[in-house]
């Protein structure tokens, strides 16, 4: 049995696609996955699973809440030992002394076109950025909504992401670790 973590894209977000956490749970159940446990209103779910493909879970999960709320999100179904390679590759170790400044952008696939150029002219002064091959850090001392660098951020590397602070990321490597 596997654990695998669901970041959901854009769900819960500023009043558009609500899903309320005990129907995303039910709706997981439903699909025959086990142990399901959610972490704070924006979409994140831990749960254990027989299968063996991230990418067939994921599909499977946003078709069932497609079906049942119709809409569609972005599923990123994820392994508990990515989100820990996600923190242990952390280039901004002193950022953590704020976890919620320091954001991880995970990426549906690499991003290989993305516009550098347009990256480092969004940033702020005071932010620090690394893109890595599956993730970006964003280090934002002075908050994301502010953040053209963030709100940009799709565009710029021209793949689709989502991101969730470093406490976020932290709590569900701890909520798959205690079955």
């Amino acid at each position: 049995m596997q654990t695998w973590i669901a970041l959901f894209r854009g769900i819960n977000v500023g009043g558009n696609h609500i899903l309320p956490m005990a129907e995303l749970r039910a709706d997981l159940e439903a699909l025959g996955l086990e142990n399901v446990r959610t972490y704070i209103q924006s979409g994140n779910a831990v749960f254990d699973s027989q299968a063996r493909s991230a990418a067939a879970v994921g599909r499977r999960i946003a078709e069932r809440i497609q079906a049942e709320h119709g809409f569609r999100p972005q599923v990123f179904v994820l392994t508990r030992e990515d989100l820990l390679a996600a923190i242990g590759a952390n280039p901004f170790p002193q950022a953590i002394e704020d976890p919620s400044k320091l954001h991880i952008g995970f990426l549906a696939e690499p991003a290989t076109d993305a516009d550098l150029t347009a990256l480092e002219a969004a940033a702020t002064a005071s932010e620090a950025y690394e893109l890595g091959t599956s993730v970006f850090y964003l280090h934002a001392p002075e908050g994301i909504g502010r953040s053209k660098l963030a709100a940009n951020l799709e565009k710029h590397l021209g793949v689709v992401v989502t991101a969730r602070n470093y406490r976020t990321v932290d709590k569900l490597v701890a909520i798959a670790e205690d079955r």
